[in-house]
């Protein structure tokens, strides 16, 4: 049995913990530290625990990647951000940026691959966020006005 490399793979292929480590120039420790603080970054684990990562999963990490390391976020930064723009809205930013011409499959597979605890994904568009997020402070500027 050959070895398939990263690069020679579908991209609708697992990939493994290395090969993703490799790809986001990201050492695995790092990989595995961030499934702990980002509840969103979900690999698939098989018997022994190897970790196979799903296309969505990578869009994701190269999307906290590059807050934390390019933008300078922090850990609580990157949380933050997820928690109020949610992971669709951090990937399709991320698939803009990068200008990909799969964008829609990116954006299916890291929606897909997202669930929330209770099974259903979460999946806002943009119009929706901006809308959710007006609303939002408007009802931080009324607590204000009510708190005075």
């Amino acid at each position: 049995m050959a070895y398939q490399t990263a690069e020679s793979k579908s991209g609708d292929a697992f990939r493994t913990i290395s090969e993703v480590s490799a790809s986001l120039d990201i050492p695995q420790h790092v990989l595995r530290f961030w499934e702990t603080k980002f509840s969103q970054v979900k690999p698939m684990k098989r018997a022994g625990g190897r970790r196979y990562y799903r296309p969505g999963d990578i869009v994701l990490l190269g999307a906290i990647r590059s807050l934390l390391y390019d933008e300078g976020y922090t850990i609580r930064g990157v949380q933050k951000i997820l928690r109020e723009k949610g992971v669709r809205c951090l990937v399709e930013e991320k698939v803009a940026d990068n200008e990909t011409d799969d964008k829609d499959r990116a954006l299916a597979n890291a929606s897909a691959s997202t669930e929330t605890d209770t099974g259903e994904a979460t999946v806002v568009n943009a119009a929706t966020h901006r809308e959710l997020s007006s609303i939002l402070k408007e009802l931080h500027s009324l607590e204000s006005e009510l708190r005075r």
